[in-house]
């Protein structure tokens, strides 16, 4: 049976089974992950590209209501769920899987597409949780460098593409840079990848998206059924906390993820607060606003000082500081403020989430403390 991890429980799923050496580029993000658990309300939280706003007032109330269901397996909350996430994208319901958290759809994805002697292909700096789970199936993970702009090298990517690659995964917006591939560069990119390959598009944050090059994958579906699309309720939805992900793709395809997932895999408060999350329309567009107001913001303040950093379509922003980032993070805690991890082929950018409009300016006043413009 497959079981649920989502990124915030892989250490401890994996940890006795196959060690450190199959987190490999994980660890730290779960090292990460464990100082934002459970902190008391006075450090600020700007490490993990969570919604500081939290969710809507209307799933709030629908978590308050679903305890009801507690006693109860969660079948048909999730027959609900499905339905209306098939609504919102103008799908089948049986295009829809569902996982606790998109990372878990990740999991399934390497369950479900690689074995012993499969590739992966991926770009050289992104989420890592499709390489680590790559690993427990012995699939072979085959990185290929960003562009000088920070942005998925397509064509790269689908030139090391064979009859071995089992998975091709397109983080977009990409995490940790920000960046977007355009629609057009995705339409030239999918007949270039072998159908017997499945095209893996992470959406996690495709809300905060505003640049009108970028196009969701959902559109392709349709004419390529290789492609699979993640998404999530973590990041503008305000619920990372309640583990909600789900994935779009072929009729086939979902019924395979499915058979890679463990049985009730979403509990019932997380599907509840899905439902009445897509039924409020008017948070995502407000949620987006601000969040991007805010990036925009302290962009502007980071070009007057004359800092580099990487233009993002999403709730974070890379800043290069010029020196290993590690030493750095330590001395962010010290005036309790948590910001991102050491990504390694990025050692000298450090990766912000945009907070509140107060704490992203704590943010900047202990930057200018720390590394001087």
């Amino acid at each position: 049976m497959a079981f649920p991890i989502s990124r915030r429980q892989l250490a401890g799923a994996l940890g006795a089974t196959v060690g450190a050496a199959v987190l490999g580029p994980l660890a730290d993000h779960v090292a990460e992950a464990s100082l934002s658990r459970g902190q008391s309300t006075d450090l600020i939280q700007l490490n993990s590209n969570e919604n500081p706003y939290g969710a809507s007032p209307r799933a709030l109330e629908a978590l308050a209501r679903s305890g009801g269901a507690a006693s109860r397996y969660p079948d048909a909350n999730e027959e609900e769920a499905r339905d209306a996430i098939a609504r919102h994208h103008g799908v089948a319901i049986d295009q829809v899987v569902l996982g606790a958290g998109s990372s878990d759809i990740l999991r399934m994805a390497d369950s479900a597409f690689l074995t012993a002697g499969k590739t992966v292909v991926a770009a050289g700096a992104t989420f890592e949780a499709v390489l680590a789970y790559a690993r427990v199936t012995k699939a072979e993970a085959v990185k290929v460098p960003l562009t000088a702009d920070h942005r998925h090298d397509l064509p790269a990517m689908a030139a090391r593409c064979d009859s071995r690659t089992g998975l091709v995964y397109v983080c977009n917006p990409n995490n940790p840079t920000g960046t977007v591939v355009h629609g057009d560069e995705l339409d030239a990119f999918y007949p270039r990848v072998p159908r017997s390959a499945v095209i893996l598009v992470d959406e996690a944050y495709h809300h905060f998206v505003e640049s009108p090059k970028y196009r969701t994958a959902v559109d392709a579906i349709g004419k390529f059924p290789n492609v699979i699309v993640a998404r999530t309720f973590s990041k503008i939805y305000g619920v990372a906390g309640m583990r909600l992900g789900y994935s779009i793709s072929s009729t086939e395809n979902a019924e395979t993820l499915r058979s890679h997932a463990s049985f009730s895999n979403v509990n019932a408060s997380a599907l509840a607060i899905a439902v009445a999350s897509l039924a409020d329309t008017g948070h995502v567009p407000q949620e987006r606003k601000r969040l991007n107001d805010t990036r925009r913001w302290l962009c502007a303040e980071l070009d007057r000082d004359g800092r580099t950093h990487m233009p993002s379509e999403t709730n974070f922003v890379m800043i290069h500081v010029g020196r290993d980032v590690a030493p750095l993070i330590a001395q962010f805690r010290e005036r309790k403020i948590l910001v991102g991890r050491r990504f390694a082929p990025l050692p000298e950018w450090l990766r912000i989430s945009i907070g509140t409009r107060e704490e992203t300016a704590a943010f900047l006043t202990a930057l200018r403390t720390l590394v001087p413009a």
